[in-house]
């Protein structure tokens, strides 16, 4: 009788030990979305592509980029959280994160539920300046703004590019008008024509502009310079330290994401990173791989969002 006791429980024990596997390895039963933040071509969309498709071979299902720019990359998030299916990723800059709140007074998400999954690149964010403005430097196009108060203009993608801008202006005491755009490829044709002054985003769409000479890339966010233009000097070299950002980003999930999801999705989106042909290609669309674990994704998003705070609270304009 007590054999028979000991060989159930035996029994037990292993189809518990085996179950959980076969669960993890059972998903994803369908096709995968990744959400993107930013229009297709940029740095962050470049890359998302090439993880979706080495993913798309290790799970034997479609792995898709979804595009949904805009407004600071709330309505990724929005359409992120809306779905909730275990099959729909982020795959973000730290923005979302560490500053929409201070750029928006209600934000339709709660940060605090957005998980860091697996770092996957570092973008190399600059501000360029329009041909037309003749200026070569940052002190350049301070002074043109400070002799046409109100009069020049600037855009910038989701992000960190936004804030970038904001404390550009609030750095040098410098006003300039925001111009929205729900696509920003007719930013790149009002700023080489003189309609547009100023634009922060991604350093890869910027590079044609700069080497065809209609657009001046003043500065790159980053603690190194953009390998795609080591002529460009960072923000550091520019003399704005504190506009210094390593433009982190990754894969986000929920917070009420199954473990063995989540898990799954860590060591694949690892393994991918860490390959030298995704660093390859990752470096030839402009951006840089970032390696590390979930724990160390997370640190660094942390940093950047005291690194914003503690900028915003030294920049920001007091309330009447």
């Amino acid at each position: 009788m007590l054999f028979r006791i000991v060989a159930a429980s035996a029994a037990i024990v292993v189809l518990a030990a085996t179950a959980a596997p076969a669960h993890a390895q059972s998903w994803p039963q369908r096709g995968v979305r990744l959400i993107v933040p930013l229009p297709p071509g940029s740095g962050m969309d470049l890359s998302a592509r090439v993880v979706a498709e080495r993913l798309q071979q290790k799970w034997g299902q479609p792995v898709v980029v979804e595009n949904r720019q805009g407004a600071d990359g709330i309505p990724a998030v929005t359409s992120f959280f809306a779905a909730r299916d275990n099959h729909t990723f982020l795959v973000s800059f730290g923005g979302i994160v560490t500053f929409n709140h201070l750029l928006h007074e209600k934000l339709p998400y709660d940060p605090n539920e957005l998980l860091p999954i697996a770092p996957v690149i570092d973008n190399f964010l600059g501000v360029s300046v329009t041909a037309m403005l003749k200026v070569d430097t940052v002190a350049g196009l301070v002074a043109a703004a400070k002799a046409q108060p109100g009069k020049l203009n600037w855009a910038a993608t989701p992000g960190l590019p936004v804030y970038v801008l904001l404390a550009l202006q609030r750095q040098t005491a410098i006003e300039m008008a925001n111009v929205p755009y729900r696509d920003f490829a007719p930013a790149y044709q009002d700023l080489n024509q003189g309609r547009l002054h100023v634009i922060g985003t991604g350093v890869p769409t910027q590079v044609a502009h700069h080497r065809a000479g209609t657009a001046k890339l003043l500065f790159v966010t980053n603690r190194e310079r953009s390998p795609q233009v080591p002529d460009v000097p960072t923000a550091k070299e520019a003399g704005l330290p504190d506009l210094t950002f390593e433009g982190v980003s990754g894969v986000y999930g929920w917070r009420g994401m199954p473990a063995d999801i989540r898990q799954r999705v860590v060591a694949d989106v690892a393994e991918i990173v860490a390959d030298p042909d995704f660093r390859a290609r990752a470096l030839k669309v402009g951006t840089a791989p970032r390696t590390g674990t979930p724990e160390e994704f997370a640190a660094a998003i942390a940093a950047q969002r005291d690194q914003v705070a503690a900028i915003h609270a030294a920049t920001a304009k007091p309330r009447p």
